[in-house]
């Protein structure tokens, strides 16, 4: 069994922390290793597993007598402590009618993305108001000190009072275009992220072929040296060499380009790249395994380890390249369903 992360989660919950979030906690009546595990996927600062309802109302009681709550959840069982929170938000895509009918906030739209988003205009919306009223105010006054001295007209003080006035209209209406944070990507790129997105879904199914040809090694002993793994060792070359090395290798060569103009720099896919490159030589190390295995008919004892070693390494890899593409990538671009399944 395996538990989904959506791949947009950790990008949302650093979108948050930027907001000003202080402090994150993830309340779940899941199992405490499952919960674990998510919340170290996800940076969270807290985990509490197995929680009732009651359970729930009392943690979000003690966080806000130390500071504003905001309670995110989406089931019946999440009800009473969205009523108890400063702020409870519902997701109300998928949500009960209980949570959203107790919610202060219900969001329309499956994740809590939007959250973030309304965090981040509601405090560019306010310093931008600030900002506006401090402006104003300060020159108002700055020209009536000097109007008071008797060197400003009438006239020329109205005059300039209204420039004033628009002067802070138009630094006020700044609030209505998107913040800088925000990565715009063009129609062309965002195609190529959705066709990589989908590639991804039918890879993670896939791989599960180089774990399945380490562990009929495994199986085996380490001493042993027969021929029943090379079907194996075989399944795992062709999967690498007609499915996951062209995909990389199209990444690299046209998602790759693509991101730099909206990430700003070529350097935002870097990592990403080198570990494209240690994929294609974990990939040319298990081709040389295939090749020396047909040659002897069996994977012979003294290569045994290193073909279980590079093929468990790979398969762990190609997950956390997958993920790591999904979490900082894929998620510029609407890619409903996208997530990362922990083991």
């Amino acid at each position: 069994m395996s538990d989904p992360v959506r791949a947009d989660a950790p990008r949302t919950l650093r979108r948050l922390r930027a907001a000003g979030v202080t402090k994150v906690v993830l309340l779940t009546g899941d199992r405490e290793s499952t919960a674990r595990e998510v919340g170290t996927v996800l940076g969270v600062d807290e985990v509490y597993a197995g929680q009732t309802p009651a359970d729930k109302v009392a943690c979000v009681e003690e966080e806000c007598r130390s500071a504003v709550t905001v309670m995110v959840g989406d089931g019946v069982n999440d009800a009473p402590a969205l009523a108890s929170a400063s702020v409870g938000a519902a997701l109300g895509a998928h949500g009960t009618t209980a949570s959203t009918a107790t919610a202060d906030v219900v969001l329309t739209t499956d994740g809590i993305g939007p959250l973030a988003s309304a965090m981040e205009i509601a405090r560019r919306s306010r310093r931008i108001a600030v900002q506006s009223a401090g402006i104003g105010m300060a020159l108002s006054i700055g020209a009536m000190l000097v109007a008071a001295l008797g060197w400003l007209p009438p006239t020329a003080g109205a005059l300039l009072q209204e420039a004033i006035d628009v002067a802070v209209i138009l630094n006020a209406l700044r609030a209505l275009t998107g913040p800088r944070s925000v990565v715009h990507v063009d129609d062309p790129t965002g195609a190529l992220l959705r066709r990589f997105s989908t590639e991804h879904e039918m890879l993670r199914t896939k791989l599960r072929v180089l774990v399945d040809g380490a562990n009929d090694l495994a199986g085996q002993g380490i001493e042993a040296s027969s021929g029943d793994g090379v079907q194996g060792l075989r399944r795992a070359d062709d999967l690498l060499a007609a499915v996951v090395l062209p995909h990389e290798h199209a990444e690299e060569s046209l998602l790759y380009p693509a991101l730099a103009k909206p990430l700003g720099t070529t350097e935002a896919t870097v990592t990403m790249s080198r570990m494209h490159a240690e994929i294609d030589r974990l990939a040319r190390r298990v081709h040389a395994h295939r090749m020396h295995a047909d040659r002897n008919g069996q994977i012979t004892a003294d290569q045994r380890l290193d073909v279980m070693a590079t093929l468990y390494g790979l398969h762990a890899l190609l997950r956390l390249h997958f993920s790591e593409e999904e979490q900082n990538y894929f998620t510029l671009v609407a890619t409903p369903g996208t997530g990362t399944a922990l083991p």
